[in-house]
């Protein structure tokens, strides 16, 4: 048995991706104003998608269960013990990369939020798995709580906040990676940019889109 698939953290993950089945962003009243044209401008913007994800606090936005899994085998495979994650929400990929680092023995998450109540359901929900004591919470804009005290090295990196600064947030960590490190992008397709930028022959990471719309980079130099 492992952390991911043993209680308290198993039957944690079943209940919140059962509630987040039940309560789907499209479903979601904020949205009921939006064009599926002012939907995708907000999206893509880089100050504008603050209004969206406000309207969005109580929606779960997590990764699929099979993205979830993904995450958890590919740090576990990589021996990560430093990670870094760009957008909380309630936590559930939180969840998967703490199971990952309790089962490699120990590490640090730094994961960072700027929606308050999504904060407190994250804090909430890493207590219940019983991994609370592997996550640093930072609350406030990314390109500001990931700017400073960051580990030497950083072994994984996962991008699932606002899709316009995924290129923002690869080049505040890129200093720290190590070579063979790992950065998976959750619908990397919002992010043209970025696909753009890791894609690149002289980019120095290998790319590959994954299922669902994931993009797995390997930082090689």
């Amino acid at each position: 048995m492992t952390t991911l698939t043993s209680a308290p953290l198993a039957p944690l993950l079943e209940r919140l991706f059962a509630q987040a089945a039940d309560n789907r962003p499209e479903a979601s009243p904020a949205f009921a104003d939006f064009s599926d044209a002012e939907l995708s401008r907000l999206l893509q913007s880089r100050t504008d998608y603050i209004d969206l994800y406000a309207r969005l606090k109580d929606v779960p936005l997590p990764v699929s269960r099979e993205t979830g899994a993904l995450l958890y085998m590919l740090a576990r495979a990589s021996h990560a013990r430093d990670i870094v994650e760009f957008g909380t929400s309630f936590g559930i990929s939180t969840l998967h990369l703490a199971a990952a680092l309790r089962d490699n023995g120990g590490g640090r998450l730094i994961t960072c939020e700027f929606e308050p109540s999504k904060i407190a359901r994250a804090r909430a929900n890493l207590a219940a798995g019983g991994v609370s004591d592997l996550v640093e919470i930072r609350e406030g804009d990314a390109l500001k709580t990931l700017s400073t005290d960051l580990p030497e090295t950083i072994d994984l990196v996962l991008l699932d906040g606002a899709k316009p600064l995924y290129p923002d947030i690869l080049r505040l960590l890129e200093s720290r990676l190590r070579p063979g490190a790992l950065i998976i992008a959750d619908n990397a397709d919002d992010s043209p940019d970025y696909l753009t930028q890791v894609r690149s022959a002289a980019s120095g990471y290998l790319s590959v889109p994954f299922a669902e719309d994931v993009e797995v980079s390997m930082r090689i130099s």
